[in-house]
């Protein structure tokens, strides 16, 4: 697997190959760019696609046969849709996981308490979600992590350990801040795109065609198309005979510290 220590070691040889070419066999130092390039596009992939563990492990899925999979939901609590949520997953006695934003759970407290009350998981997805976060040092976003896990204990009285990155965009920053707070990532390996202007049909088809057990489902609690979809899922799932679970009794790991 490519990882970002293996790319820098592959890229340092890679330059050491380049230059004795060019003392040896006087070929031209055009040649450097080869293994720039590569090496840069390795470090645009590896932060962009979680999938690819570039930077830290990452929970992406289960390694399973059985027919269990796990919903989760990022970027709540919300006053509207969460609620709206929480009434499906009820109706197929379905359990899902909220990776919560520190900044939307002022004012959303109950909404947060029966997130937890009904059997859910709560996990972190930072505390501000700004648009520039990936670009935070690893002390901001220890901060940034401590924020939210420190506002979810106030609320619920347990600690998250589970994390998911904003836009699940990975960083040295940020998997040095995790390994410090002895946080677990959590990754996907279906993601509905539900925030696009995608109808709800063309979203469902794009969720289930993926389906398989140990998947690891991405939505976001944030309008009613994800609702109307969220429904149409759930509904395919119980008839196809898939369990949904947590994504802590999916991969068998703790919630909670």
């Amino acid at each position: 697997m490519l990882t970002f220590k293996s790319s820098s070691l592959l890229f340092i040889l890679s330059l050491a190959i380049c230059g004795l070419l060019v003392y040896v066999f006087s070929i031209s130092c055009w040649w450097f760019i080869i293994p720039v390039f590569l090496f840069k596009a390795a470090i645009i992939y590896g932060s962009a696609t979680i999938q690819s563990n570039f930077y830290l492990k990452a929970f992406n899925s289960a390694s399973t046969t059985e027919k269990k999979i796990a919903i989760t939901f990022d970027d709540g609590p919300n006053p509207i849709y969460t609620s709206k949520i929480l009434s499906a997953l009820a109706e197929y006695n379905a359990k899902a996981s909220f990776f919560v934003i520190g900044k939307n759970i002022d004012g959303n407290e109950r909404i947060l308490n029966e997130i937890h009350n009904q059997g859910h998981l709560i996990g972190g997805h930072s505390f501000s979600h700004g648009f520039f976060i990936d670009f935070k040092s690893t002390r901001d976003f220890i901060e940034e992590i401590k924020q939210t896990n420190d506002l979810v204990e106030k609320i619920i009285g347990k600690r998250p350990r589970l994390f998911r990155p904003p836009y699940g965009v990975t960083t040295p920053n940020i998997a040095t801040a995790v390994k410090r707070l002895k946080q677990d990532v959590i990754g996907w390996n279906v993601r509905s795109l539900d925030t696009t202007n995608d109808s709800p049909e063309t979203i469902y088809n794009r969720v289930i065609t993926q389906l398989k057990p140990g998947s690891i489902v991405l939505f976001h609690d944030t309008s009613d198309k994800t609702v109307e979809v969220l429904k149409q899922t759930l509904n395919f799932a119980t008839e196809n005979g898939f369990k949904i679970v947590n994504v802590d009794e999916l991969l068998n790991i703790q919630a909670y510290e």
